[in-house]
């Protein structure tokens, strides 16, 4: 293989060659110029017939997965031009693949100091608009689910105005197989194949960084939704998503760019112009904050108490991961622990983690960049620095807190420079903003209140 591969940085063009579906087999096939093939696949387990009433949906899904996916091979060598094989683009398709990888990949080119603007434009035809139809697909909901606290929070609302839904994820990680066992509902677990040749690419010096995953899992779950009949696809991304982690040099780089509202509403649009007017693609806890959403947790998630994790390090492609379900190291552990301090038992807490991270003087600058105290808050999928700011506060007037470290180290240093009236944290438990939740699911929106 090495042979036919090279640093993907010196390339002029990067093809997007063909899509096929097969046997329950997706295969999205990529290149740089005229080099060796990078096919990914993606396997839909027991994959019935497409139904004739929903093919051309289908068709226009699997073309919307190859655009999206190919955001993992293109950023290896972010060449100057974009090609696409076959049929061309549509200017709406276009123009929703261009903000895709300018602002997906904005963290990817902020890390490696690259500037994006003027180099991405995916080619279009124009011609007549064309919207999608209803197909009749039926009322039940795919609802993703990562393991952690957000979508174990979503999974109980839906079940509890009863909901027809199916727990679904991407990858084969165990963690996430053993949360959706406890929800009782159905489970679709779909694995996705990365080109081998990608890994090769980065051997040999690609560039290479964040990508918007959950654009791709949202794509990959809008194939499923039309081949095994369901309506909707129903995430747990809160507003804090939609917070930007920084700006460089006039961009707002969001790490969490594809779990925000702008992506959503993006997503949700062109599914139903695009794809089928009855598909919908929303997130159920959209108007809750972080905060909001581990209170929620606290109240509903003591059955999974044992089994959830939103450690990054737990899913992980590649290097090892840690031999429990909370490495105590990466700033999602940190945020975690410190969004259910305020609304969860502190023994019950500390056992879930195996110990107390607040009581840690080694931990400081991590917790100071959640606060957002001298530092921008980490790339990682955390609330914003006021939330975390909120917390603490709290947790400062309560004497089973107060002392540790951390806690105490706030009282004294920081607490003395922050605005008393901007750190409630009742405001941060109320819903407000807007969402895209479908009349029949408004039900389980409100079971959150």
């Amino acid at each position: 293989m090495t042979a036919n591969l090279t640093d993907p940085r010196g390339s002029e063009r990067f093809r997007f060659v063909r899509h096929t579906f097969v046997d329950g087999v997706a295969e999205l096939v990529y290149a740089f110029d005229d080099g060796l093939e990078l096919t990914e696949r993606v396997t839909f387990p027991g994959a019935p017939t497409v139904p004739p009433e929903r093919e051309a949906a289908f068709a226009s899904a699997l073309r919307l997965l190859h655009i999206v996916a190919g955001v993992s091979y293109y950023k290896a060598g972010i060449p100057p031009s974009i090609v696409i094989d076959g049929e061309p683009l549509d200017e709406e398709t276009a123009t929703l693949a261009d903000a895709l990888y300018l602002h997906g990949l904005a963290e990817f080119a902020y890390r490696n100091r690259l500037d994006l603007r003027g180099r991405i434009a995916f080619p279009f035809e124009s011609r007549d608009r064309v919207t999608a139809p209803a197909i009749g697909l039926p009322a039940r909901s795919l609802l993703p689910i990562g393991g952690g606290k957000d979508s174990v929070v979503a999974v109980e609302a839906v079940k509890s105005i009863g909901g027809d839904a199916t727990a679904a994820w991407v990858g084969n990680s165990p963690l996430i197989a053993e949360c959706a066992a406890r929800t009782g509902l159905s489970t679709l677990n779909i694995s996705r194949e990365l080109a081998p040749g990608l890994f090769e690419l980065n051997r040999l010096g690609a560039w290479n960084g964040h990508i918007p995953v959950t654009a791709i899992n949202s794509a990959i779950l809008t194939l499923a939704a039309l081949l095994y009949g369901y309506d909707s696809i129903v995430f747990a991304n809160e507003r804090s998503a939609s917070v930007a982690t920084l700006e460089y040099e006039g961009q707002e780089v969001n790490h969490q760019w594809s779990k925000g509202f702008g992506f959503e509403k993006t997503f949700h649009d062109y599914l139903h112009s695009h794809v089928a007017a009855d598909l919908d693609y929303c997130s159920l806890l959209r108007p809750w904050s972080e905060l909001a959403v581990t209170s929620a947790f606290a109240r509903l998630g003591a059955a999974y108490f044992d089994a959830f994790s939103s450690c990054n390090r737990n899913f992980r492609i590649l290097g090892p991961k840690p031999a429990d379900r909370w490495c105590g190291q990466c700033p999602k552990c940190h945020f975690v622990f410190l969004a259910l301090a305020p609304f969860m038992a502190k023994p019950r807490l500390v056992s879930i983690f195996g110990r107390n991270l607040l009581d840690d003087d080694s931990l400081a600058d991590a917790f100071d960049a959640l606060l957002e105290y001298k530092n921008h808050k980490p790339f990682e999928c955390v609330g914003e620095g006021a939330e975390a700011r909120a917390a603490l506060a709290s947790l400062a007037e309560r004497p089973e807190w107060r002392e540790d470290a951390l806690v105490s180290r706030f009282r004294r240093e920081i607490l003395p420079q922050l605005d008393s009236s901007e750190l409630a944290l009742e405001p941060w438990l109320k819903p407000g903003a807007s969402h895209l939740v479908p009349s029949r699911l408004l039900g389980a929106l409100d079971a959150l209140g």
